[in-house]
């Protein structure tokens, strides 16, 4: 399955300078001649999902590499033949004119290093157009998104923003949170929980990893800090195709801030072997994530919808490299995120996103949208992706078929719980102006102290 994805070297040229490699990662093996003969199906994944198409030449350069290939072939066959006559010759059988011999020895020495040189920066030219690709596409993955169902509400929701419900108002009023002196401390993006809203940001966190743990996921701490060769191996860029910066980078010790757990998980796989038995393996890891890009000032930056940092709980799980396997996760992370939301009581829809709404190392993504009565719009709260054996290859995650053959696992990522996303979605949902309190959802209740309702007085 998916032999051809031997995608990217961990950094292309054009992140040459801020990508050192410090020998965590190997390079990964390319398949070289699937990109060949499938420049007309990447050329199509790339205008789907509205991103730059890198192949332009890729089939050039492969006929330059299978050239130099077979010269350096022809030239290895005569150096062979002509060390064979003079071993004939020293062993009686055939006499040669060792001296001509020898001194063509020499001259097809530096012929067959030129030719190795060839090959070589042939193979890193086409590594380095390969890196830019995208993931194959899914079936199923439309130019739309498609709406899969409701959860909590039976219709789409059209209404406009009520500024009765939006959060921000409600919450610096009633003292639960502080965005103007988070702003002096840090700058815009970032915010101060106060008193039970950081009670209730806790609960969401605990009763998101007991669900997960529940349904057979393995609780880890990860590193929020990794190598910058790590983030690129996972699809991640500290900058996009504009230049803008996305990831948060130490640039003088060449790591990153991590924006989502997504990659220090996956990371825990490098250079793993696993036994056929041992998947699908789960894991679900708690960290803070940041991420540089939170937007221009508008609707979506205001309060706590867009942020800098933020504390998230994401599912990992590796299974094995069959799309059939990888499509069962899939559908079990989905479930997985429907439970939760469902068991908040709040009005959400869930979506197949089309493909220009995938990242690069998505297949298949799907999306949770809880509607916001303060935002006057619906707001992604989780997202699920398969991404086949994308970060595998980079990472040298593999595992063992039942007959003993090496293959790469595929990986699979999902938000467990955003929490600024819930807490924005709770507050606009179950928010009474008339008695300015907050309903807590019953299942988070036993993580607040037992409270049913978080008072919102405004403070005087």
């Amino acid at each position: 399955m998916n032999r051809g994805l031997r995608l990217a070297p961990v950094a292309a040229r054009r992140f040459a300078r801020s990508v050192r490699f410090s020998g965590t990662l190997r390079r990964p093996d390319f398949d070289l001649e699937y990109y060949s003969s499938r420049v007309d199906l990447f050329r199509d994944i790339c205008s789907r999902r509205k991103v730059p198409f890198p192949l332009d030449g890729y089939t050039a350069l492969y006929g330059k590499y299978l050239d130099a290939r077979k010269q350096a072939i022809e030239l290895k066959r005569e150096a062979n033949t002509l060390q064979q006559r003079i071993k004939d010759s020293k062993m009686g059988r055939q006499p040669v004119d060792e001296q001509a011999v020898l001194e063509r020895l020499a001259q097809l020495k530096p012929l067959l290093k030129r030719s190795a040189e060839t090959q070589k920066g042939l193979v890193t030219q086409m590594e380095e157009l390969v890196d830019q690709l995208p993931n194959l596409i899914d079936d199923a993955v439309g130019s739309q998104q498609t709406l899969l169902e409701y959860i909590n509400v039976s219709h789409d929701i059209d209404a406009a923003a009520d500024e009765k419900y939006d959060h921000k108002s409600i919450l610096e009023n009633a003292g639960l949170a502080e965005f103007l002196q988070a702003s002096n401390v840090s700058g815009r993006g970032w915010y101060y929980l106060m008193g039970d809203l950081a009670l209730l940001e806790q609960a969401l966190v605990q009763y998101s990893l007991k669900l997960a743990r529940k349904n057979g996921f393995q609780m880890v701490l990860p590193p929020s800090i990794v190598k910058t060769e790590v983030t690129n191996a996972c699809g991640f860029r500290p900058r996009d195709t504009n230049n803008e910066r996305q990831v948060y980078e130490l640039t003088h010790d060449n790591l990153c801030l991590t924006g989502t757990a997504e990659i220090s998980l996956a990371a825990l796989s490098i250079d793993a072997e696993y036994k056929f038995g041992d998947l699908p393996r789960r894991m679900v890891g708690l960290s803070r994530s940041f991420r540089a890009e939170a937007g221009a000032a508008g609707r979506d930056t205001r309060g706590l919808y867009r942020v800098h940092e933020f504390t998230k709980v994401e599912l990992f799980s590796w299974t094995t490299g069959e799309l059939s396997e990888s499509s069962k996760e899939f559908d079990r992370l989905v479930a997985f995120q429907k439970e939760f939301i469902n068991s908040l009581g709040l009005p959400a829809r869930v979506l197949l996103m089309p493909a220009d709404d995938l990242g690069a190392p998505a297949f298949k993504k799907v999306d949770i949208e809880v509607f916001m009565p303060g935002r006057g719009a619906w707001g992604e709260v989780s997202s699920t992706s398969n991404c086949l054996d994308y970060q595998a290859r980079r990472l040298h995650a593999r595992y063992r078929t039942e007959n003993n053959k090496l293959r790469f696992v595929h990986t699979l990522n999902g938000t467990a719980c955003a929490v600024p996303r819930l807490l924005v979605a709770i507050v606009e949902n179950n928010y009474d102006p008339d008695s300015h309190s907050i309903a807590v959802p019953k299942v988070l209740q036993p993580y607040v102290d037992d409270k049913k309702y978080i008072d919102c007085l405004p403070c005087k």
